[in-house]
């Protein structure tokens, strides 16, 4: 039953929209002359001594030999914690 409505909805006609050649795109799809400024981030020293961009808080976890250490959380990319220079 599924493969015939698939059928009957792909037979129908499909309207093709004109464009202008010199048209110019609506104001409101234009993009802003001025980059958005992100809240809430900061620039950190990580451990492996690259700059950082994450925007959580710093916390102290504890590593793998207990030790406490400080890392950034949320940064930029896929990283989630950043161990940070000291």
């Amino acid at each position: 039953m599924k493969a015939i409505v698939m059928l009957i909805l792909a037979s129908l006609p499909v309207p093709q929209v004109q464009v202008p050649q010199n048209a110019q795109p609506p104001s409101h799809f234009r993009q802003p002359a001025q980059a958005i400024p992100r809240k809430g981030g900061k620039w950190y020293f990580a451990r492996t001594g690259h700059a950082v961009y994450c925007y959580g808080p710093v916390m102290l976890v504890p590593n793998a030999t207990g030790d406490l250490e400080h890392v950034a959380t949320f940064c930029r990319g896929d990283r989630l914690l950043v161990p940070l220079r000291d």
